[in-house]
């Protein structure tokens, strides 16, 4: 069976009970530092998107893609940035999460 063929029986894409707590304790730390404000997630047949905002109805300031398809190409996990600007793709997920933890530390002069 073709991965073309699995699309189409398979549901949508969504992230997992361990996937989305990883997930959201990034999402609190940021919400905690004031960074961000609000979030939403979407399941596609393609990807599951966890997308998180500055302020409400913006444009998403980034967003976490679960692609399935691309599990064994350049990694299932990407950071999109504004703009369309992947920040970090990979294999496993806390691995791509860490393209935040660059963003806890501020210049204090």
């Amino acid at each position: 069976m073709s991965d073309a063929a699995d699309a189409q029986q398979a549901g949508p894409i969504f992230f997992d009970r361990r996937e989305l707590d990883q997930i959201l304790r990034v999402y609190g730390r940021m919400v905690a530092a004031g960074e961000w404000r609000d979030y939403a997630m979407v399941g596609h047949r393609e990807v599951a998107e966890f997308a998180v905002f500055r302020r409400s109805g913006d444009a998403p300031a980034y967003r976490i893609e679960k692609r399935p398809a691309l599990r064994l190409k350049q990694g299932q996990w990407a950071v999109i940035g504004e703009g369309g600007m992947v920040l970090r793709r990979g294999r496993e997920l806390p691995q791509v999460l860490r393209v935040f933890d660059s963003r806890r530390f501020t210049v204090v002069e």
